[in-house]
């Protein structure tokens, strides 16, 4: 769980030929990367069905993210702003994003939303709703 197996020939043209296996973390082809400095990052406007958001992500020791979820004119939500976002930081596929509120999002599900990602020194893979 949470990684996918690639498998290859080492040495093929050669006696000894060795079948390796090489490893990747699900949904790890690309990232988005911010800087030790930091960086914020925006969707488009977007609607969404479920009841919790959740990330792919990776941080290193002193990076982090924080998400709030705007109005589609990027207007903060009440309740779930970026300060009301616990620092997110370690490594994980399948993190549910809390708020101080909890992880609850149904109340904005089907209305035109937009993500702000404000991360340092971290990778975000992927997100979800749901």
């Amino acid at each position: 769980p949470g990684e996918m197996s690639l498998y290859y020939v080492e040495h093929y043209r050669t006696p000894g030929v060795q079948i390796r296996r090489g490893v990747l973390r699900e949904d790890g082809f690309v990232s988005l990367k911010a800087p030790y400095r930091g960086g914020i990052v925006r969707t488009k406007a977007i609607r969404f069905a479920g009841s919790r958001l959740v990330l792919n992500y990776s941080t290193s020791a002193a990076g982090s993210i924080r998400i709030a979820i705007e109005d589609a004119a990027g207007q903060p939500i009440r309740g779930f702003g970026a300060e009301e976002c616990p620092e997110i930081f370690g490594d994980d596929v399948n993190h549910t994003v809390r708020w101080k509120t909890g992880p609850d999002v149904s109340s904005l599900a089907g209305k035109p939303v937009r993500l702000r990602f404000e991360m340092r020194d971290a990778d975000l893979y992927s997100f979800r709703f749901d």
